[in-house]
């Protein structure tokens, strides 16, 4: 008979042994890999932008030709290649039963003394008026100056900055500076008011010295006005956003992005206003990396967190986006790091992560997009080769095919 001791030691075995064979058949499941998903107020320093099944490993390998196609109709509004000129800085708003469009205009690509500001209107965003001047000659830089269409600091140049829908009246801003380089010492940002009887703008002078803003302003949770600014030295600064046009149009408090000359260089800010009021600021970095920047404010944008290179591929370009009426977020941008085309359109649920993308158009240069939504379109306005302005006209249905 097997003493006490001996069974137990050989019932321990045998229970071992059964746990041994168990934990064989039925391994633990491996974990969970846990995402690094940005948020605002806890984790806004995540690379995570880009995200889904079709998305490879390297961001940067996409094959965009394979991206599902967007159905649009499509429409030239402006064409100067024949005089070799320029058309770029597109923006678009529907006011008053009309479509409206600006852009920058002048001799040679780009920005050369000389260069105005066009804008043309539209009942159904496809049939266009002529164009006609919004701005006036920029002083003695007009085309009797004998520096038209040069690049010079000796003349001077308008810039194409956006539509400005305040209490009921439509502005249209306007960049004004030297044209020697990006940007002159003089720069100012000036304000147009449309007389809506004879479709023309008046002057109402500048609204902030030493700014050039990228998209027109838009409110932010405290009821002030929000828009981007860029000083004229913000290659060695930073870049800034002003907030306030409240009481008047001309009042700002500045606020500079800490970092976006240092830890990018930061150019062509777009920003807007997340679910939960905070606010979310992309940036193109021109040190070409490949890869959009992004900083989050949760204080109406008086401080923003340091800028991080994100995983969303980039070209190097402008880009733009908004939140759908269906909550919804849009960005229409070069997403092929190698050049700028094709024209791609990328969807979020929470406008910070984004998983699905389309093909806009391509198959040339395609670049500068402004996007606005209206009755059930979405309109892309952009610049073919910086000589052309055109809009595409979608179906928002239509992007659910993506």
């Amino acid at each position: 008979m097997m003493n006490p001791k001996a069974l137990f030691l050989n019932s321990l075995k045998a229970g071992l042994m059964i746990l041994l064979f168990a934990g064989c058949a039925n391994p633990p499941a491996p974990a969970e890999e846990k995402v690094d998903y940005p948020d605002p107020a806890n984790n806004p320093l995540s690379k995570v932008m880009l995200m889904g099944d079709w998305v490879p490993e390297d961001h940067h390998q996409i094959n965009y030709d394979s991206l599902p196609k967007v159905p649009s109709e499509h429409v030239v509004v402006s064409d100067v290649k024949p005089v070799d000129g320029v058309n770029q800085h597109n923006y678009l708003i529907f006011h008053k039963g009309k479509y409206w469009i600006m852009w920058s205009d002048g001799p040679g690509i780009e920005d050369r003394v000389g260069q105005r500001v066009k804008f043309a209107t539209s009942m159904d965003c496809l049939q266009w008026s002529e164009p006609q001047f919004l701005t006036p000659e920029p002083p003695n830089s007009g085309i009797g100056s004998e520096f038209y269409g040069t690049r010079t600091d000796k003349g001077l140049r308008w810039i194409s900055r956006g539509f400005w829908l305040r209490d009921g009246e439509l502005l249209a801003l306007a960049s004004l500076d030297e044209a020697g380089g990006f940007f002159g010492p003089s720069l100012e940002l000036h304000a147009f008011r449309l007389n809506p009887v004879e479709e023309s703008w008046e002057d109402l002078g500048v609204i902030y010295d030493d700014a050039i803003n990228n998209f027109p302003p838009q409110k932010i949770p405290s009821g002030e006005w929000m828009m981007s600014r860029r000083p004229y030295n913000y290659k060695d600064t930073e870049v800034h956003f002003l907030v306030g046009g409240v009481d008047a149009i001309d009042q700002w408090e500045s606020y500079p992005v800490l970092g976006s000359d240092s830890e990018l260089a930061a150019e062509e800010p777009l920003w807007w206003l997340l679910p939960d009021k905070s606010l979310m600021a992309l940036f193109r970095d021109n040190r070409k990396g490949g890869y959009l920047y992004r900083s989050f404010s949760t204080d109406n944008g008086r401080n923003w967190s340091k800028p991080i290179q994100t995983d969303f591929p980039d070209a190097t370009s402008k880009i733009h986006g908004l939140q759908l009426s269906d909550g919804r977020f849009v960005l229409v941008s070069n997403a092929n790091p190698k050049q700028r085309d094709p024209l791609t359109i990328s969807i979020s649920e929470d406008g910070m992560v984004f998983n699905k993308m389309g093909y806009l158009t391509g198959g040339r240069r395609v670049d500068y997009p402004h996007v606005m939504e209206h009755n059930g379109y979405l309109m892309v306005a952009f610049s073919g080769g910086k000589q052309s302005v055109e809009v595409l006209k979608i179906k928002i249905s239509d992007l659910n095919n993506l």
